[in-house]
C-alpha cells in the first residue's frame, strides 16, 4: 500500500493550492480518506476527511471551513484538498492518509499514511 501526496508549494496569503494523493496497491472504495497537517512545534492534527461512498459525511476543521474542499475519485483511486483562501496559519507538512469506512477524523484512526506535501504561505 502506497499514497503519494503532492500539490504543495509556496503561495501569498489569499491564494489557493490543490493538493493530490494517489493511492495504490488496494481499492479506495470503502475506505475513510482524509487530509492532516502538521505545522513547526505542533501536534499533527485532522484537516478534512471524507468517509466512504455510502456515507458522503464530510469533516473539516473548523480552521479551514468554507476554505478547504475535500474530494475523491475512487475511479482514480485519488483523493484531493482544494484550498483557498490560504493564509500564513495554514502553512505546514500535509499528509494524506486512509483509514476503515467508519473511522473519526484522527490521527491515530488512520491506517496508512503518505510522506506529506510542504504547504507555505507567505503574508
Amino acid at each position: 500500500v502506497q499514497l503519494q501526496a503532492s500539490g504543495g508549494g509556496l503561495v501569498q496569503a489569499g491564494g489557493s493550492l490543490r493538493l493530490s494523493c494517489k493511492a495504490s496497491g488496494f481499492s479506495l472504495d470503502f475506505w475513510t480518506i482524509g487530509w492532516f497537517r502538521q505545522a513547526p512545534g505542533k501536534e499533527r492534527e485532522g484537516v478534512s476527511c471524507m468517509r466512504s461512498t455510502t456515507d458522503s459525511e464530510r469533516y473539516y476543521l473548523a480552521s479551514v471551513k468554507g476554505r478547504f474542499t475535500i474530494s475523491r475519485d475512487n475511479a482514480e483511486n485519488s483523493w484531493y484538498l482544494q484550498m483557498s483562501n490560504l493564509n500564513p496559519e495554514d502553512t505546514a507538512v500535509y499528509y494524506c492518509a486512509t483509514g476503515p469506512p467508519l473511522a473519526s477524523c484522527g490521527v491515530n484512526q488512520m491506517n496508512f499514511w503518505g510522506e506529506g506535501t510542504l504547504v507555505t504561505v507567505s503574508s
